[in-house]
């Protein structure tokens, strides 16, 4: 596909995109049918208006050229920016992060999460700056420019907090750098002192980790600086790990330990954890009918209609409900790579498979 022409579609990426929706809005309704008054009864009206907005945006979209797209990169980016920054200031929470500044409110009226729409703008200026090199980048100091263009919203997302969302740029950032040619062996140099961080809390997790680093350090042979650096990162990575869990408060030692194994805390922060599971057990093979699961309408899933919603699916559809939903979602990702795949520029085949990112 020519720059100068406008974006071809892929009419089956558009139907599974479609009926995930379609799904995702009836499972959303079915969240708010409970035996307890809830405000989630009627989420499901906004879930259809922004879904109705969506189709219109992305059909202006679709009339766009490449070309054009690429040109509002760098503004929508600096613009992103612009606003995140300004949610340090003026940004509300929400649910269950009541104490963050992630969305963005005007007269009391939450319009939305701006993060949301930086990991559109950095997938797009990641995609324009690796595809103005003609050969992927092959040390760490090439990696600067697209670090420092994931790493500032990334900053600033952390500065809200916003752990969740945080994660997903590391995602974004690894599988474009991927899917531009960057070897394996780099990506695992990159990520390295993040894997000593977690394995520091086993010694010897933590030493068979340090030496298969070491062996893989002499056999890619990066600049001496480069592995300096890397062994050295890795090293006070695994020093600092235990001071930084000593002075967690204890609060996020119990939910790091739960999310390890919930029935530690079965009560508390685990409670989430095992409720869902109970839900997603009892559906069995067929479920128990939509808008008809118990744990659901007697409230004993919390915050079912967001991070368990999954749990609706599983207790109300059963196995085959979430089998179904799992292959609409692997169908999606599978068109997902394929057009990015066949696109005939990097930059549009960058921004495609960047959006997969956006799923992890």
């Amino acid at each position: 596909m020519s720059a100068d022409r406008r974006i071809t579609l892929d009419w089956p990426l558009v139907g599974a995109a479609i009926v995930l929706s379609l799904y995702g809005i009836a499972i959303v309704y079915s969240a708010g049918q409970t035996d307890v008054p809830t405000r989630v009864a009627v989420l499901y009206r906004q879930q259809i208006l922004w879904f109705l907005l969506g189709l219109l945006g992305a059909y202006g979209v679709s009339r766009a050229s490449v070309r054009l797209i690429e040109w509002a990169t760098v503004p929508a980016y600096i613009g992103t920016i612009a606003i995140l920054l300004l949610l340090l200031f003026v940004g509300k929470g929400s649910g269950t992060a009541a104490s963050s500044r992630s969305w963005l409110a005007v007269g009391g009226v939450r319009l939305g999460q701006p993060s949301e729409l930086a990991k559109i703008t950095v997938v797009m200026m990641l995609a324009k700056v690796l595809s103005a090199n003609k050969v992927a980048p092959r040390s760490l100091v090439e990696l600067w420019k697209p670090g420092l263009i994931v790493g500032l919203p990334w900053l600033l997302i952390m500065l809200q907090p916003d752990l969740g969302t945080g994660i997903v740029f590391v995602g974004i950032f690894f599988l474009m750098l991927f899917w531009t040619g960057v070897s394996w062996e780099l990506l695992v140099l990159l990520a390295s002192p993040v894997v000593s961080l977690v394995l520091a809390f086993s010694t010897g997790l933590w030493g068979a980790w340090f030496l298969l680093l070491l062996a893989l350090v002499v056999w890619y042979k990066p600049y001496v600086w480069e592995s300096v650096l890397v062994v050295g990162a890795n090293v006070v990575s695994g020093v600092v790990a235990p001071l930084i869990w000593n002075h967690l408060e204890p609060y996020r030692q119990a939910r790091f330990k739960a999310f390890l194994d919930p029935s530690s805390d079965p009560l508390r922060t685990g409670y989430h954890v095992i409720q869902s599971q109970v839900a997603i057990g009892s559906g069995g093979w067929f479920g128990k009918g939509f808008t008809m699961g118990t744990q659901k309408r007697l409230a004993f899933l919390p915050e079912q209609h967001t991070d368990f919603i999954f749990s609706v699916v599983g207790e109300e559809l059963g196995f085959v409900g979430v089998t179904i939903a799992l292959a609409l979602f692997g169908f999606l990702f599978y068109r997902t790579v394929r057009v990015a795949a066949r696109a005939s520029d990097s930059y549009s085949s960058l921004v495609a498979f960047g959006l997969l990112g956006l799923w992890f």
